[in-house]
Parts: C-alpha cells; sequence; structure tokens
C-alpha cells in the first residue's frame, strides 16, 4: 500500500482494500491479527475519516451476511434427506442384529440337546461295561473289602491303633491272585487317607479334650489353692504347738521334711476327674505314623493360644482370684503332662509358657494398682499372689518374678499405708486438749496400759492406781500407740509368708515410723506448743513427749523381736532424738511465756525511783508477781529438774530486768532510797525461793547486790582501784556502773537541796571516772 502524505486521506476504494486485508479471526490461529488494525486505526483518527471506515465496514459486513445466508440455503434440503437416510440404515442394522442373535439361540439349544443325548448315551454304555467288570471284581474281593470296613468300623469306634494295625495287615498281605490287580493297588493307594483319617479324628479329639480341660482349669487351680490354704493352715497350728519352728516358714526346709502329705490328685477326686486317654492316644498314634514333631508343635501352639487367652482382656482386680486360679489349673496341667509322658514335652516349652504369662500378669496387676489408693486392695491382692506363688513353687516352678512384683507391691504399698496414718496423726494431734486421759475402771486402766508402749516399770507403778483416776498422760499418746500398733501389724500383715525380704523390710518399718512419728506426732505436737499459753497446757505437752520418748525404747525392743522371727537385726528409730528435742523446745517455751508473764508484770508496775522514804517491804508488783511465779511453776506437772530450769529461767529475767532499770537507758534518774526498795524487793525473793527449795538460784541476784552497794555504801574509790576491783568487784561491770552513777547524778543536780545537789556533782564526776574504766 503506497505511503500517503501527512494528514492525506484514503479514498472509497483504497478503505475498503484495508478492510478485505484484515482478518480478525483466523480459522487456522486461535489469537486475533490485531497487530494489522492498530496502524489502520491510528491513520483514521490522523485522517479523521471515521465516519468513511464504518460505513465502509457496514457494506462489507452486510455482504459477508447475505453470502452465508445463500450457502447455507443452498445445502440445507440435502442435509435433511442424508439425516432421514442414515437413521433408516441404524434402525435396520438394530433389527438384523436381533434375528441373527435369536438364531444363533435356537442352534445352541438344538446343538446342547443333541450333545447331551449323546453323551448320556456314552456313559451308560460304559457304566454298562464297567458294572459287569465291577460285579466280577467285587465277587473276588469281598475278604478284602471286608478288612476295609472293618477300618472305618474301628475308626467310628474310637479305635485308632487297632484301625492302624489292620492298615498294617493289609499293606503286608502275601501275595494272591488280587496282588497285581488294579483294584488291589488302588486299595493300597488309599491306605494313606485312611492314615489322615485316624490321625483327623485324633487330631479333632485332642482339640475338644483341650477345650474341656480349659474350661476346668479354674476348678483345678481353685482345688490346687484350697489344698495349699489347708497345709498352711496346719502348718501354723504346728508352729503354734511347738515353738522351736516359730522361725520356720512354709515350704522352707524344715516344713519340707516334716511334711506328712496327704495324697490328694487334683485331676482325680470327689469335685472333679480330668481323664488324659486323648493326649495319651494322640501321642501314640503320632508316634505310631511318625509324626509327633508335628503333634509337638501343634500342642504348643495350641497351649500358647490358650495361655495366651487367659489374659486376653483387661485385667479387673475383682477377677484377679479366678485369673490366679485359672492360671494355676493350666500350668499344674502342664506339670502332669511333662511329667506323665515321656519327650512330648520339654521343660523349655513350658518355661517359654511361664514366663509369658507371668510378664503379662505382672504389667497388667501393676497397672491395675497404680490407680488405687487403699493399702486394703494391695493387701488382697498380696494373698492372692502369695498363695499362687507357694502353690506353684510345690509344682517346681520358678516364682522369682512373682516375688519381684509382691516386693514392688509392698512399696507402694507401705506408702499409702503411711499416707493413711499421716492424716490419721495428723488429727489426732490436732485435736488433743491435752486433758489427762481417764480410767473409770480397772479394767478400763487395764486395756489403757495395755494399748500403750510404756516399760515394765511404768506399767506396774500405774496398774497400782485407784480408779477412777487420771493417768499422767494425755489422750494424744493413748491413740497415738494404739495407731503404732496398727500401723506396725499392717505392715508385717502384707509381709506374712512372704520368704525374700529380711532387711530392707523392716528397715523400711523403722523409716516409715520414724517419718510418722516425727513429722505427725513430734512436729505437729510442737506446732500446737507454739500456739499455746498456759503453762499447765504446755506442761502437760512436755509429759506427753516425755512418754512417747519413752515408747520408742519399747517400740524399738517390739520391732526387734518381730524381726528376729525374720532372721534380722535390732531397729533404731531416729524419731526419739526428734522427741528429745521437742521436750527441750517446750522447756524452751514454758521460759517463754514465764518471761512474757513478767514482763507484762513490769511493764504494769509503778515503782517510784525517786522515793522520798524507803517502801519498808517489797513493792506490791514484785510480792504479786514472786506469788504467780511461784505458785504456777510449783503447780506445773514436771520432773523437779524441769521446774529448777523454769525457775533459773525466771530469776534471771526479773535479775535481768531489774539491772536493765538500774544501768539501762529505760530510767533517766533514780536516788539512793530506790536502790534501797530495790535490795529489799530483792531479799523478798531470796526468802520466797528460800521457800520453795530454790535458795541455790539467790546467787543470781548477787552481781546486782554488789552494783547497787557501790553507790549506797561510797565505794566507788576503792572499785577505781584495780586490786581492789578485780579482788571485790569482778562481776560489775564498768558501763554499767557509770550508768547506775549517772542516773543518781541527775536526780542530786537537779534537786533544791544543796547537799544533794553537791552528791549529785559528786556522783557525775564519779561516773566520769568509772566511764574511763569502761574505755
Amino acid at each position: 500500500m503506497a505511503a500517503r502524505t501527512k494528514k492525506g486521506k484514503f479514498d472509497a476504494a483504497e478503505i475498503d482494500q484495508q478492510l478485505q486485508q484484515i482478518h480478525l479471526l483466523d480459522t487456522s490461529s486461535t489469537s486475533e491479527n490485531l497487530e494489522q488494525l492498530a496502524p489502520i486505526i491510528k491513520n483514521i483518527h490522523a485522517t479523521r475519516q471515521q465516519d468513511a471506515y464504518l460505513r465502509t465496514l457496514k457494506q462489507l459486513t452486510e455482504s459477508k451476511e447475505a453470502e452465508i445466508q445463500q450457502i447455507c440455503g443452498d445445502n440445507y434440503q440435502d442435509f435433511v434427506s442424508s439425516v432421514s437416510t442414515m437413521l433408516n440404515v441404524r434402525s435396520s442394522t438394530n433389527n438384523l442384529r436381533d434375528r441373527i442373535v435369536a438364531l444363533d439361540d435356537s442352534v445352541n439349544q438344538a446343538g446342547r440337546a443333541l450333545a447331551e443325548k449323546k453323551k448320556g448315551l456314552l456313559k451308560a454304555k460304559k457304566a454298562g461295561t464297567n458294572l459287569d467288570e465291577t460285579i466280577e471284581a467285587l465277587q473276588s474281593c469281598l475278604r478284602l473289602l471286608d478288612l476295609v470296613n472293618r477300618i472305618g468300623e474301628l475308626i467310628k469306634q474310637g479305635k485308632y491303633y487297632s484301625a492302624l494295625r489292620s492298615l498294617d495287615d493289609i499293606q503286608y498281605l502275601p501275595p494272591n491272585s488280587l496282588s497285581q490287580t488294579p483294584f488291589f493297588n488302588h486299595l493300597l493307594s488309599s491306605l494313606p487317607s485312611y492314615r489322615t483319617q485316624i490321625k483327623d479324628a485324633v487330631t479333632a479329639s485332642l482339640k475338644t479334650w483341650l477345650f474341656e480341660l480349659r474350661n476346668v482349669s479354674r476348678q483345678v487351680g481353685s482345688l490346687a489353692l484350697e489344698a495349699m490354704d489347708a497345709r498352711s493352715k496346719r502348718w501354723t497350728a504346728r508352729k503354734e504347738k511347738e515353738s522351736q519352728m516359730k522361725l520356720c516358714r512354709l515350704g522352707g526346709a524344715v516344713e519340707l521334711i516334716t511334711y506328712e502329705k496327704v495324697e490328694y490328685d487334683v485331676f482325680d477326686n470327689d469335685k472333679l476327674k480330668v481323664d488324659f486317654k486323648p493326649l495319651y492316644q494322640s501321642i501314640l498314634i503320632y508316634t505310631a505314623l511318625d509324626m509327633l514333631e508335628e503333634l509337638q508343635k501343634s500342642y504348643q501352639a495350641d497351649r500358647k493360644t490358650q495361655s495366651t487367652l487367659i489374659l486376653s482382656s483387661q485385667l479387673s482386680l475383682q477377677s484377679l482370684p479366678d485369673l490366679i486360679e485359672e492360671i494355676t489349673g493350666f500350668f499344674i496341667a502342664e506339670t502332669h503332662v511333662l511329667q506323665n509322658t515321656r519327650g512330648f514335652r520339654s521343660q523349655r516349652e513350658v518355661d517359654e509358657l511361664w514366663e509369658g504369662v507371668l510378664e503379662r500378669l505382672n504389667s497388667s496387676v501393676a497397672t491395675e494398682l497404680g490407680a488405687e489408693s487403699g493399702p486394703e486392695v494391695f493387701l488382697k491382692v498380696k494373698e492372692s499372689l502369695l498363695a499362687f506363688t507357694m502353690t506353684m513353687e510345690g509344682y517346681g516352678y520358678d516364682c522369682h518374678r512373682l516375688h519381684d512384683l509382691i516386693l514392688l507391691l509392698f512399696g507402694n504399698y507401705a506408702t499409702l499405708l503411711e499416707k493413711q496414718y499421716s492424716s490419721t496423726f495428723d488429727i489426732i494431734v490436732q485435736e488433743d486438749d491435752t486433758a489427762l486421759i481417764r480410767a473409770e475402771t480397772k479394767d478400763s486402766l487395764r486395756a489403757i496400759l495395755d494399748g500403750c508402749w510404756l516399760p515394765p516399770s511404768s506399767v506396774s507403778s500405774l496398774s497400782s492406781y485407784d480408779c477412777p483416776c487420771n493417768l499422767p498422760f494425755s489422750q494424744t499418746f493413748y491413740e497415738c500407740c494404739i495407731n503404732i500398733r496398727n500401723f506396725v501389724e499392717k505392715f508385717y500383715q502384707f509381709v506374712e509368708g512372704v520368704s525374700q525380704h529380711h532387711r530392707d523390710i523392716d528397715e523400711l518399718l523403722g523409716t516409715s515410723l520414724d517419718r510418722l512419728m516425727t513429722r505427725h506426732i513430734s512436729d505437729k505436737i510442737v506446732a500446737k506448743l507454739n500456739q499455746s499459753q498456759g503453762l499447765s497446757q504446755i506442761s502437760q505437752i512436755v509429759t506427753t513427749l516425755e512418754y512417747f520418748e519413752m515408747a520408742c525404747g519399747e517400740i524399738e525392743q517390739n520391732l526387734a523381736s518381730l524381726r528376729s522371727t525374720q532372721r534380722g537385726g535390732s531397729i533404731r528409730l531416729g524419731s526419739r532424738p526428734a522427741f528429745t528435742e521437742s521436750i527441750q523446745l517446750a522447756l524452751k517455751r514454758v521460759n517463754e511465756v514465764i518471761s512474757g508473764k513478767l514482763e507484762g508484770n513490769f511493764e504494769m508496775s509503778d515503782f517510784e525511783w525517786t522515793p522520798d522514804s524507803s517502801s519498808g517491804g517489797p513493792s506490791l508488783y514484785m510480792f504479786q508477781m514472786i506469788m504467780w511465779l511461784t505458785t504456777n511453776i510449783d503447780s506445773m506437772s514436771l520432773q523437779d529438774v524441769y521446774k529448777d530450769s523454769a525457775y533459773t529461767g525466771a530469776i534471771h529475767h526479773i535479775s535481768d530486768t531489774l539491772m536493765e532499770y538500774l544501768a539501762g537507758s529505760s530510767i533517766q534518774q533514780l536516788n539512793e532510797v530506790a536502790l534501797t526498795n530495790i535490795l529489799v524487793d530483792v531479799d523478798f525473793i531470796d526468802q520466797s525461793l528460800r521457800d520453795c527449795g530454790q535458795s541455790h538460784l539467790s546467787a543470781i541476784f548477787d552481781p546486782l547486790r554488789l552494783i547497787v552497794s557501790i553507790p549506797l555504801n561510797n565505794n566507788v574509790q576503792e572499785y577505781l582501784n584495780p586490786s581492789a576491783r578485780q579482788a571485790s568487784y569482778a562481776s560489775v561491770r564498768p558501763g554499767e556502773l557509770a550508768a547506775l552513777l549517772e542516773k543518781l547524778a541527775r536526780c542530786g543536780v537537779n534537786s533544791r537541796n544543796k547537799a544533794e545537789r553537791d552528791r549529785g556533782e559528786r556522783r557525775r564526776a564519779e561516773a566520769a571516772a568509772v566511764a574511763r574504766i569502761a574505755t
């Protein structure tokens, strides 16, 4: 196409030519030819010939539509007639196919009937011929067939070994006219099938017997466990009669030697009869067939399957006794077979089954008991396992796994038992009101003393009390002793009959008792002690702790006697030092309460520190305080040594408080008259101590007397002399004396009396001199 000048216009022919050359939809291409359209559109806009192009495009479109309509109109009738022709052809083809199928079916039916008739005719001819030959052969083989028939009858009657012998008779008949006949050869070839029938019949009989044996295994185990229980009771009764047998356990060497065996067959008795004939017959037949190894493998597989089914579902502790009876019966049957057959079962095969069952049993029991929190459940399980263990040991089985399981259960049982009694002891101590336990009658007194852990001397002394009476210990001590007895009894109840424990279990008991008595009795009493304020209550707690300390020795002796039956040594409880320490804490608490009361009395006292004249007697607060002190300490139910300790602590507190008044910072000034009054109070205390038998405590006030005597006797200059101070005033501290002199000085210098003011100045100078010694 010729190029146009800038803004040159196209005529109608050129526009039409351009449109004819554009193919917006190319049938051979999936894309539009837009690249040819872009320059044209650009030129249209450049030359502003949009209208001309649109008119030409419309004319082109109308011409193309007319061509399409003409083409379609010319060929329509031919297309319709062709479609009709095709439909007619298809219909004819379908009809022809149906006729061909029908014709083929009729031909097949006719041919099949003819073939059947021909086949029947041939079979009839052949049957006639065979019948003639068979009749002739049967007449000559009646004797041989009688022998074969007899084999079938023997199999039906269960006489399998006789049937095998008859088969051997047929196989080894002497040569005769039938020996070379096909019938005889066929008969010989059928003999293995008879052997197979005999084998299958024997196998079926054995399978039935195994099923029946499994059904009665629980009853067999029950009878065996009952027999062991009766044996255990007989041995227990004998040990009670013969003290020298006390240390011998059931199943031990002594018991086995002295055991009077009672013949009791769990498979043949008044309650149960188990016939092992099917098994023995199977062994005989398989041996005769030279297939005993196959029977052994099959029997082992069947018994292994049955042993697996024993614990095929989740174990329930309620069903454990039944399960143990079934396992017991199962393996007693295995022992019976092992002992009464020669070479059929091996010990290794039985042990394999035994180990597999024990592994599953141990795992199931441990899993089920993992969720239990009651010691009683563990005890019941142990009783079942122990009876099972002793029974199976009697039949020669290795029960070390069961012993390990029992010891494992014992550890959990001991933990739960300790936890249970921990709560019991906590409640007993918490609810105790420290009131003395009362015995109304001699019988009740005897019952209380029998329940408590007391040495014979204490029991003898307390038994002499006249009833009704109050015993020197509280209800807590009695109830704790009873529960300790129950704890020990339940502890050893678990291991009763268990042979493999000795030292470990006894040491575990000692450790558990230590924890119970230390943490849940001693420590709980101390915690309650710290909340007590009454001296009578605290003193009763001290007495109770003393009885617990005393009980530790008796418990140790009792445990040692129990342990000797298990061939162990002695047991030492670590809780005794804990009770000793608790007693010291209780005595310390006594001193704290007394000191608190004394401190309160001092704080409420109205002592005059600058009196004009002497009181002439002890001060009122001191009189009341000493009366309260002596009354309360003397009334406490404590040993004299503990009362002496309480008096000592109280007198030290009084002395220290008075010294603090004289030399401390609580009192700012005092005079000589106040010092005189203090000495009067001290003399009153000395007299009171002598009256209650505590005169030796008067020496506690010697430093107080000495420091007061220095200013009252004007011996300050003597005190300043080093040799005199060391000889006569060694207990007087320079700092305390300086503080006392300073207080006297303050009182003097503030006086209106000149003589007293002068004395006050002298005291100040003396205080300064003494203070220089202190520095």
